[in-house]
């Protein structure tokens, strides 16, 4: 289930637009590294923690490899992954090295597996996390209302 909470956005590209609601995906759980191997460990029972771990610590250390190489990695219903540059523009074609690179990105298109989410996904409004901490900050001190207002701005 994802929930999720509404929040009005102003229109970055033009400004006089009315504000217009919009959703944001609220977190339920940090799944780390530890939890997500049990998880896989856990689901298919052949493979202990350790051999999945490995497993997976390894095909990173090798999908860095490859990408520094310039390969393009695809694996299977999981995606393909490939970098792209980020540069400063030189003069001219000559003026140009490879100082002029400032950062290398990880570029990401999911799989089969991941295409389409929301027809799979089930949605659960909840409150803004805002608002949670605004109310669990009032039921602490005793306070019957809560300013949301307040709380947003904060």
């Amino acid at each position: 289930m994802i929930n999720y909470s509404v929040s009005l956005q102003a229109n970055p590209a033009n400004e006089s637009a009315a504000p217009k609601a919009y959703a944001k995906p609220q977190m339920s759980e940090l799944m780390t590294f530890n939890k997500f191997v049990r998880h896989i460990a856990n689901h298919n029972g052949v493979y202990s923690r350790g051999t999945v771990r490995g497993v997976i610590s390894d095909m990173c250390e090798c999908l860095v490899e490859m990408l520094l190489e310039g390969k393009k990695v695809q694996l299977g219903d999981l995606g393909d992954f490939w970098i792209s540059l980020s540069s400063e523009g030189a003069e001219s074609m000559e003026a140009f090295t490879a100082q002029n690179i400032k950062a290398v990105n990880i570029r990401f298109t999911p799989g089969a597996d991941f295409e389409n989410l929301a027809s799979q996904a089930v949605f659960n409004p909840v409150s803004s996390r805002a608002a949670q901490a605004a109310t669990l900050k009032a039921e602490k001190a005793g306070e019957s209302t809560v300013n949301l207002e307040a709380a947003k701005r904060n």
